[in-house]
């Protein structure tokens, strides 16, 4: 017998009136970082499916592709459709692999609308926090946006606390984007009590682990060398071998749960709490299905300790990424506003500050 559809809810995400479904769609791999290229019509048919499905909050950036993900969405939004979908873009991260956060935020915007093909991006994020300008200045700049209409609402994305505390101070932040799952759960310490302090949402990307919470260490057979999964730390051989413990443990659950272990492991990230909303990435139909399906899994408080104790912080092996730039909420905190200075003053103890805290992470 056929799995009965599942109505896909919808949700508050943050407290300054945006609605979402309560599960995303991360379009990243659609266009790049994992594997081999995608027909454009196939992620078209995708991207379709998702939207009539109920899956309308998509989850792009200007670096994908770069700039080749945006323009695969714009084919998605012609027809009417712009006005079901909730659309979230982001900058910060150019194509030479800088991270930037300076003014040129406003040409940044214009050119993700000019791709897209839209008037306003509902939901802009800071993709990554640039150390050598104040956030505040960076929001200043949205700020700006915001009003005339271009940005709706403004998010961050791998953002520390204090930065986040900083940013909202500014203007009000609606979500906050990080990796969240099972074997990802550092962000619990800080930033999750900081955005429900703040009233921010929480939007979960990878929350199937890119892929190993759904396949396991097999994932690493069916790779192509260019996969960007290759070379993170935690898909090293020397790691992998020992994380391999971790997914059959997930995959037993799952199977005494009567679902699969990459839906076990999205209910998990669901059960969280009514502001989090996980991105789920996928090229595939069939996968896009099973994902929406794991809102139908329920569990117990007793299993999410079970859940938990398979993947405790210490069973881990491997950091999250090996691009320092690429976890920007772990490394050195961002330089300090100084009211009245210009953008590139930099005070001798904003330096010596800098300076200690890059020693002490070697």
């Amino acid at each position: 017998m056929a799995a009965a559809p599942v109505v896909l809810p919808r949700m508050k995400l943050g407290s300054q009136g945006l609605e979402v479904s309560a599960q995303g769609l991360g379009c990243m791999g659609m266009s790049a970082a994992y594997g081999e290229h995608k027909p454009e019509q196939d992620m078209i048919a995708l991207l379709r499916h998702a939207v009539a499905a109920g899956v309308t909050f998509l989850d792009t950036s200007d670096i994908y592709g770069p700039h080749t993900n945006e323009l695969l969405l714009r084919k998605v939004l012609q027809g009417g459709a712009r006005e079901k979908v909730q659309l979230a873009t982001k900058f910060g991260i150019t194509p030479a692999r800088e991270v930037r956060g300076d003014p040129y935020v406003r040409a940044a915007c214009e050119g993700s609308l000019a791709r897209l093909g839209i008037d306003c991006i509902d939901l802009y994020y800071q993709h990554r926090i640039d150390k050598s300008v104040p956030v505040e200045i960076t929001m200043g700049e949205i700020k700006k946006l915001v009003q005339e209409g271009k940005v709706k609402h403004v998010g961050l994305s791998e953002a520390s606390a204090s930065t986040i505390r900083r940013a909202h101070a500014v203007h009000p932040i609606t979500a906050v984007q990080l990796e969240w799952s099972l074997w990802s759960r550092d962000v619990e310490e800080d930033i999750i009590p900081t955005c429900r302090e703040l009233s921010i949402g929480i939007v979960a990307y990878s929350p199937l682990g890119r892929g190993f919470l759904s396949t396991g260490p097999k994932l690493l057979d069916t790779l192509p060398e260019d996969d960007f999964c290759k070379n993170l730390p935690r898909f090293q051989p020397e790691n992998m071998e020992k994380n391999a413990a971790i997914f059959e443990r997930v995959s037993e659950m799952a199977a005494r749960k009567g679902c699969t272990s990459s839906q076990l492991a999205l209910a998990w990230v669901h059960h969280q709490g009514s502001d989090v909303c996980p991105i789920p990435g996928t090229t595939k139909v069939e996968n896009l299905n099973q994902n929406v399906r794991a809102l139908s899994v329920e569990l117990t408080a007793e299993e999410m300790v079970e859940l938990e104790s398979y993947a405790a912080m210490d069973a881990v092996q491997g950091d999250r990424y090996h691009i320092t730039f690429l976890n920007t909420w772990k490394t050195p905190r961002p330089l300090p506003c100084h009211p009245g200075k210009p953008l590139n003053w930099v005070s001798s103890e904003s330096i010596t500050m800098l300076m200690l805290r890059i020693t002490d992470l070697k």
